[in-house]
Order: structure tokens, then C-alpha cells, then sequence
């Protein structure tokens, strides 16, 4: 069963800027439903999950979790065949920084709001929500609430092909966002080797001798071919530090050496997990990162 009309949910720890885009949103788009306002990036994940909106406007930094920790979480954890959402991020970083995500899949909007910018992005939603063919009652982009009847016909609607080839885009779409997000931090120096305390001496452990990290709470589980160790930092400081060419982040608590993987295999619910390289571990891939595994 599909909803008539597309639903939104805003995550913004500023009431006044909440306000704004919400009533932005009902002055461009009268048809969209903005089915939650959270006010931290914790509720956004809960709300998220629990009234599965079409989009997601996200505050980049806020309490709790930011716009990237909650939409990560969101789609290791979103239900199979169900569509993930489409994610508009809402910034405040300047025109330069915004420039790089002009080309990307999904979209963001400047803080304040601006309602020309807003509109752009509501006509790329409402054409996203018509190419995903999932059946949402879409406007035309003028702001009326016609469905657009032909595309709701011809689209296969409820079948999983559609499902999954709309799940897939919004998963390629949020990588690339990602990736540029990332790349505009200033760059880390390199870790040559990882320093771990065993008792009262150091250990000095080549990177090369890594097979994956794991986050454990408070620290990080720093796994080699025979033996482990405890380092005390998270995987987001750490990820900077570590060539991306040679490790992977395939999970949100796991980071892997790419020369560890062997198969990557896809079970019958379309779930991804890796086999090692002289390593007996099997390691599961979020939804965020299967793009990884595509083939050339």
C-alpha cells in the first residue's frame, strides 16, 4: 500500500530555522506532508525508522548525532524492500564548499532558507519521487497536488524490482554525497603505524599486517591475521589518518584492509557480507557502501 501524498521528516536542533523550512516547504510544495520536526540527530534516526518518510531534510550538525551519523545509521538499519528516502542535507557551509555538491545525486539547502534554492530542490525531489516510481502522490512541480497519473500507472509501482532499483540509486546517491563531504575536510598526515598498549609495553603494528578494525564503544579493536588489539580512539578519527585506496569503510563500526577481502558475497535478502584472506571473520556490509563491490 503507498501513500497518497509524499511525507517528509525535517531534523534541526534550531526551532526558528525548523519553522522556517517547514512553512518554506508548505508555501512551495502545499501537497507534501512533514510527518515529524526532531530536534537532534538521535529522534531523526527514531522518527526516521519508525514513519519511514519519502525525504529527509537533515541538519549537517546537530546534537547527538549530525545529518551524516543519522543518515548513515538510517540505512544500515532501514527495512528490506522498502525504498530509502531521498536525503536533502541542510548546511551552512559557504558557496565554495557548496560547489562541490552541485553535482551530486541528492541535494541540500542553505541556512536560512532561501525559497528560490528551496524550490529548485523541490522540483528535483518531485522528479526523483516520480522516477522511483514507488506510487507517492507527486506534484507536477508548480506546486499543485495533481498525481502525476501516467507516470502512477505505468510504474511497476509495488513490484521489487522497482523497489530495489530505487533503493540501489538512493544508496549510490548518498556514497557520492559522502565521499564529497569527506573530501572537503582539510587531509590528515598518514598513519605509518598503529602504536597499541599490551600491559606495560607498546606494540607497533605494521598496516600492512592489518586485516580490519572494529569499533567497541570507547575503542577500537585493531585485527590481525593471528592475534588483536585495543587502541583507544573512534573510526571517525581514525578513518582520516589511513589510505583510502587500501582501507574501506564497508560498515559504520568496520574498516577493512581492501588486500583482506576475498569474496564479497549477497545473500537471498540482498544482504552483503565479506570473506577474508586468511582470516576466519565474516564482515557485513552496510547499504551504504555495497556500491564497493560492484562489478568493473
Amino acid at each position: 500500500m503507498t501513500s497518497p501524498t509524499p511525507r517528509a521528516l525535517i531534523a534541526e536542533d534550531e526551532p526558528i530555522l525548523a519553522a522556517a523550512l517547514a512553512h518554506a516547504l508548505q508555501r512551495l510544495w502545499p501537497e507534501l506532508d512533514i510527518v515529524a520536526t526532531c530536534p537532534n540527530g538521535v529522534e531523526a534516526l527514531r522518527q526516521g525508522l519508525a514513519l519511514q518518510p519519502d525525504i529527509l531534510f537533515l541538519d549537517i550538525k546537530m546534537p547527538g548525532k549530525t545529518g551524516l551519523e543519522a543518515a548513515e545509521e538510517l540505512a544500515e538499519q532501514w527495512p528490506d524492500g522498502i525504498a530509502f528516502p531521498h536525503i536533502v542535507f541542510v548546511t551552512a557551509y559557504d558557496e565554495y564548499a557548496l560547489a562541490a555538491f552541485e553535482h551530486a545525486a541528492a541535494d541540500y539547502v542553505l541556512k536560512p532558507v532561501n525559497d528560490a534554492r528551496l524550490g529548485k530542490t523541490v522540483e528535483r525531489l518531485q522528479q526523483r519521487l516520480r522516477d522511483s516510481g514507488v506510487g507517492k502522490g507527486v506534484g507536477n512541480g508548480s506546486g499543485n497536488a495533481a498525481v502525476t497519473a501516467t507516470a502512477a500507472a505505468s510504474a511497476p509501482a509495488t513490484t521489487a524490482t522497482a523497489t530495489r532499483a530505487a533503493q540501489s540509486a538512493s544508496d549510490d546517491n548518498m556514497a557520492r554525497l559522502l565521499s564529497q563531504l569527506q573530501a572537503m575536510l582539510p587531509p590528515a598526515p598518514r598513519l605509518q603505524m598503529i602504536r597499541a598498549a599490551v600491559g606495560n609495553s607498546v606494540r607497533m603494528i605494521a598496516l600492512a599486517d592489518i586485516v580490519y578494525f572494529e569499533a567497541l564503544d570507547k575503542y577500537i579493536n585493531v585485527v590481525c591475521q593471528d592475534s588483536e588489539a585495543l587502541i583507544r580512539t573512534s573510526l571517525k578519527e581514525l578513518l582520516p589518518q589511513l589510505d583510502p585506496q587500501q582501507f574501506w569503510q564497508i560498515h559504520r563500526g568496520t574498516i577493512v584492509n581492501a588486500s583482506a577481502i576475498a569474496t564479497a558475497v549477497r545473500d537471498e535478502a540482498g544482504k552483503l557480507s565479506l570473506t577474508l584472506r586468511q582470516h576466519p571473520a565474516q564482515l557485513r556490509v552496510s547499504p551504504l557502501y555495497a556500491h564497493l563491490f560492484r562489478q568493473m
